[in-house]
Parts: structure tokens; sequence; C-alpha cells
């Protein structure tokens, strides 16, 4: 994913899917509710769309995966390529996650529906990393869990006007003293770290 260019592939597991009527998933072994996705129908479509296993990270989008943060939507910003999958309802067979994908990742602690706007929050995290991506390189520099706020939150904001309805913008920031501006700022970081 390096480079100032985003290229999207969107497949659909129905498109390739070995099973009879565009079936994707099954009830689970053991019973129990809901539809599992079937590990030989995700297997299909990576062999459909790589000709075999990929050569680059595989990322399944599931509440057991590792939390998403800041240092990995870095960490995966810098590859070259990504995948990632995503299942509905009961999730992935536990062999997509184990042998199909290199790594599992969660947005937090909650269950959707579906894995697609997962799918969505990690792709809109890494794509603003890419260069160019903010129009301007420190745009993304000094900006909440960025190493220059030490991981923590971004400090309050304010533009024009000055003053409304009698709620003021604080004066530090229209002084014109950028070295109190920094630390108010950086003070005002590490309050609202601490929350």
């Amino acid at each position: 994913m390096l480079g100032t260019e985003l290229e999207l592939r969107l497949l659909n597991y129905r498109d390739t899917t070995p099973l009879k009527a565009a079936q994707v998933d099954d009830e689970p072994y053991g019973g129990g509710a809901g539809m599992v996705l079937r590990v030989d129908v995700v297997a299909a479509a990576l062999e459909a769309a790589y000709g075999g296993p990929p050569g680059h990270r595989v990322v399944a989008l599931t509440p057991q995966g590792r939390q998403l943060d800041q240092q990995l939507v870095e960490e995966l910003a810098g590859e070259e390529e990504l995948t990632l999958l995503s299942a509905r309802f009961e999730g992935f067979d536990e062999r997509i996650v184990e042998h199909l994908s290199t790594d599992a990742v969660s947005i937090g602690p909650y269950v959707l529906s579906g894995g697609e706007l997962p799918a969505m929050v990690l792709l809109d995290a890494i794509a603003r990393r890419l260069p160019g991506a903010l129009g301007s390189e420190v745009s993304g520099l000094e900006e909440s869990f960025s190493a220059e706020l030490e991981g923590g939150l971004e400090y309050p904001q304010y533009t024009r006007p000055a003053e409304f309805r009698g709620w003021s913008v604080p004066e530090v920031l229209l002084s014109g003293d950028h070295g109190r501006i920094a630390q108010w700022r950086r003070e005002q970081s590490r309050a609202r770290t601490v929350h």
C-alpha cells in the first residue's frame, strides 16, 4: 500500500464459491445458533483472486483478533499489499483464521452483524496514513495517538470567530507566541489523555 495511490478490489465470496446456489456459509458443527463462513469458500476466493495463497498479509476481521490501535494502523499502512477478509453472523470457520489469514484484527470489544464495517474502518484508518492522503504531511503528524503526542489524545482545536455566544477561544491561541501555544497544547493533550 505504500505510495500515493490506493487501489481497491472488492470481491464477493458468492462469485467464486464452489458450492451450489451461491452458498457461502453453513451451520456450525456441534450445533448452535447462526451460520459460519466456510473455509472452502474463502480458499476458493483467495485462489481466484491470487492464483493461490497470497504472498502478503491477509487480515481476518473478527472480535477475537488483536484490537486495532494506531500502532497497528501504522504497521499495516506500511504494507505494499493487504487483503481484508470479512464474515457475517457467527463469523469464520476457525481454519480461515488459523490457516488462510496472517492476522486477526478487531475494531473493538463489541459485536456487529458482519465484518464489512470493520473492514471500512480499518481501510479508512490505513488510507489516511498513506503519503498525500491528507494533502499535507504535517496534518497527520500531530494528532491523537501520534508519536508526537506520545500516543495521547489531541489537544482542543478552535477557529473563527474568536468569541461566539460568550464562548471564547483561549487567549494563548490568539497570542502569536508559538512557544506558549506549543506548551499549552502539550498540557491539554496530557490532561485529555489522563481522563
